[in-house]
């Protein structure tokens, strides 16, 4: 024991904390789509997994020819909308359930993803490519630099989007489906619109992430879902710690985004531990299960002293 605990080096731990902050941003930008349907919308989107896939395909087969990067993520964020179309479409309009038209989405965009890259992975040259975002030990506090102001410009752009009147039509829909029909909304076109903006979302982080890494792979967005689930609820639970009733949607976004980098710290501290990179998944679902957990403990804590304040109260009145 004694023996694998002077094996860690702490100095190891801080050097590779900026790649996993940069890391948690990229996914941060994933996590925003998710909260958008699973919170918003109230759709249990599974496509999520093959968009994030598409748009880093995207992005690294237009950079290798010849595209400038930040126009690839455009088109990254372009194939994103199309791929939530699509699971829309088919929720909407063919009355496929939720879940099973994302995993039929999810299904078809991997052999789209392959007929994209022509292979199941595909690398660009960081040397010869200039690149913003980058994981580049030289370059890598630009990179969080840029993602960081991303970051916090985006939950503010989606902040003030949730406020117009297509905005309350989105929240409306997520909140009561039948209530917002019969005041005139077309659910079916929110659900389409808010699924393309979701998965546009996911594909733009997946190019990001992309050229993060260098490389782009047909099962990169394998667990993606549940990745940006785990940021979704560790945000929630934190904003609800530090912030309380105050949360409104943009602190909820921006609590989402630093709920991404904590998952990926964790995940930085685990490898540091030297778990086996096997487990990194089981482990995942063990930290979104507790993240789950603490609001309904907490909840229940709640009551049971309310519970037994009103029963002391009780007890005391029939004394």
């Amino acid at each position: 024991m004694l023996a694998y605990f002077a094996s860690l080096n702490p100095a190891a731990l801080l050097r590779a904390c900026p790649g996993g902050i940069a890391q948690g941003l990229i996914w941060g930008v994933m996590a925003l789509g998710v909260y958008w349907t699973f919170r918003i919308l109230d759709f249990a989107d599974l496509s999520v997994d093959g968009s994030f896939a598409t748009g880093g395909a995207v992005s690294i087969m237009l950079i290798l020819n010849g595209w400038n990067p930040e126009l690839s993520l455009l088109v990254a964020l372009a194939s994103g909308l199309v791929a939530g179309f699509v699971t829309g479409i088919l929720h909407t309009k063919l009355g496929i359930p939720a879940i099973l038209a994302g995993i039929l989405t999810q299904i078809s965009l991997y052999s789209i993803n392959l007929n994209i890259m022509g292979k199941a992975n595909q690398a660009i040259n960081v040397n010869q490519t200039t690149l913003r975002i980058t994981s580049n030990a030289l370059l890598l506090w630009r990179t969080i630099g840029i993602m960081a102001a991303f970051c916090v410009l985006l939950p503010a752009l989606l902040y003030c989007y949730l406020g117009t009147e297509t905005g309350c039509a989105f929240r409306a829909t997520g909140n009561n489906a039948a209530m917002s029909r019969a005041q005139g909304i077309n659910t079916d076109r929110m659900k389409i619109v808010g699924l393309a903006l979701s998965n546009g979302l996911v594909a733009l982080s997946g190019g990001m992430l992309a050229q993060y890494q260098g490389f782009a792979d047909v099962n990169m967005g394998r667990g993606a879902i549940v990745i940006g689930l785990a940021a979704v609820i560790i945000g929630e639970v934190l904003g609800e710690l530090i912030v309380g009733k105050r949360m409104n949607y943009y602190l909820r976004l921006l609590f989402t985004v630093i709920g991404g980098i904590i998952y990926y710290l964790v995940y930085v501290f685990v490898l540091w531990l030297k778990f086996p990179a096997n487990d990194m998944k089981l482990l995942t679902a063990i930290v979104v299960a507790i993240f789950l957990a603490v609001p309904y403990l907490q909840q229940k804590r709640k009551n049971s002293f309310r519970h037994a304040g009103a029963l002391a109260k009780r007890e005391g009145g029939e004394g």
